[in-house]
């Protein structure tokens, strides 16, 4: 019985463990595509934002999404902009290249329709070496990135980048 019992229990936690990594997978490949909009960004607190038109083509392979992109400013500043994930169940790794070029680790989870990502600098970044990322899916053709990072100053939570995408 207590044999039975155990091998049920392997059973059910496999099957769930399976449908979770299914669901990501569904979920990621629901973000493949290319994509364009348009947004803001603020490349030090306290400035202001400069206007961004982006493009960003997006792949996804099982548990892994492949985002690269190009944001443009001022007509004549342009960056590139990059970040791998691969899931695991509900949680997420992988890394970013932001505005600066320097590479950056990114761990979180999703929660309905949005990765929310912690991203973790290779040096300080307005006084600190952490900032959040969340891109959400918006409806079956938008999208969503947003980072957000914390006033060395006052420590209040302030919007770096607001992207809005569409298919």
């Amino acid at each position: 019985m207590t044999c039975r019992l155990t091998s049920i229990l392997a059973l059910v936690a496999s099957l769930m463990a399976s449908q979770a990594l299914a669901d990501e997978s569904q979920f990621l490949s629901s973000l493949s595509g290319s994509w364009k909009g348009s947004g803001t960004v603020t490349t030090r607190i306290g400035s202001r934002p400069v206007n961004v038109n982006c493009t960003f083509q997006s792949n996804a392979s099982g548990p892994s999404l492949k985002m690269n992109g190009t944001c443009r400013g001022f007509v004549v500043v342009r960056r590139a902009i990059s970040a791998d994930l691969t899931a695991n169940g509900n949680r997420y790794r992988g890394n970013y290249v932001g505005p600066s070029g320097r590479p950056s680790a990114l761990s979180g989870s999703r929660s309905g329709n949005s990765i929310n990502l912690t991203i973790r600098w290779t040096r300080d970044i307005n006084g600190d070496r952490t900032a959040a990322m969340t891109i959400t899916k918006l409806g079956s053709n938008g999208l969503r990135l947003r980072t957000t990072d914390r006033d060395g100053a006052g420590g209040k939570t302030v919007v770096t980048s607001d992207i809005r995408l569409t298919r």
